[in-house]
């Protein structure tokens, strides 16, 4: 650990400046997580264990850590997260009587969206998304409807982590990305073909709080088949604005 002397802190608080050291992360390796947490290579190295064995991080094949499922799963337990659904789900629940399809609500965490709610109807497309996943916010839907409100020093961590390409259709240079981004800002929602699900696609739109802030992202994804019916975007348009209204957000003329 830098600076010398003893650490004084206590295991617990050890463990959450480990957990601190993934904020604007996606993965870490071993040394990354030691030298962000400020403790030597043999105290991370055991405390990591602890936190995998909770299922807080989970060990890729690439032998880097991520956050696990159980403290996404969490936070989407924490006050703010439970009354943005409460306040959602009635549009939400309209958003899938009319259109069949899975319906998403997502807020952004680092580099990540995370899934607070995901309905979806009994014939919609397989995807990999439900609730307290963390997926990534340059391949999906919501991800680029929050990331296109981002501060820029989000988008700037995106493109410094190395954008994966998980489908042909995936943007992951800066010139796509900046080009994608300033059209959601223009017109309103994201629409994702084949970025991250093959026979997908997504539509999202932006969610705002009474300040006029993006706090979340609501969106469908259907199957390719279906990308030319008009309902998809009407709806989740009128979903976005009804819980944004609801959030206490007004348009101007209102």
């Amino acid at each position: 650990m830098s600076g010398g002397g003893a650490d004084s802190r206590s295991v617990a608080e050890k463990l959450f400046a480990i957990a601190d050291a993934f904020v604007g992360r996606e993965s870490l390796g071993l040394s990354e997580i030691a030298t962000r947490a400020r403790l030597p290579l043999s105290t991370a190295h055991r405390l990591v264990g602890e936190w995998v064995a909770w299922g807080g991080l989970v060990r890729g094949d690439d032998g880097r850590y991520r956050v696990g499922m159980r403290l996404w799963q969490l936070g989407v337990r924490q006050p703010t997260a439970l009354r943005l659904r409460r306040i959602a789900m009635p549009y939400l629940e309209d958003l899938l009587e009319a259109t069949g399809e899975h319906v998403h609500l997502a807020v952004r965490d680092g580099l990540g969206a995370i899934y607070l709610e995901r309905l979806s109807g009994s014939g919609a497309v397989p995807v990999i998304s439900d609730v307290g996943s963390r997926l990534p916010l340059h391949a999906t839907g919501v991800g680029l409807v929050l990331l296109a409100h981002a501060p820029i020093e989000v988008f700037d961590e995106v493109l410094a982590s190395g954008p994966r390409k998980y489908l042909p259709n995936t943007l992951t240079e800066e010139r796509d990305l900046r080009r994608r981004l300033a059209e959601i800002r223009s017109f309103g929602i994201s629409r994702s073909v084949e970025e991250l699900t093959p026979g997908a696609f997504s539509i999202a739109a932006a969610v705002r709080d009474a300040t006029g802030e993006v706090v979340a992202a609501v969106s469908i994804i259907a199957h390719v088949d279906r990308l030319a019916e008009p309902q998809f975007a009407l709806g989740v348009r009128m979903a976005a604005r009804g819980i944004s209204s609801a959030l206490g957000y007004r348009l101007q003329g209102e």
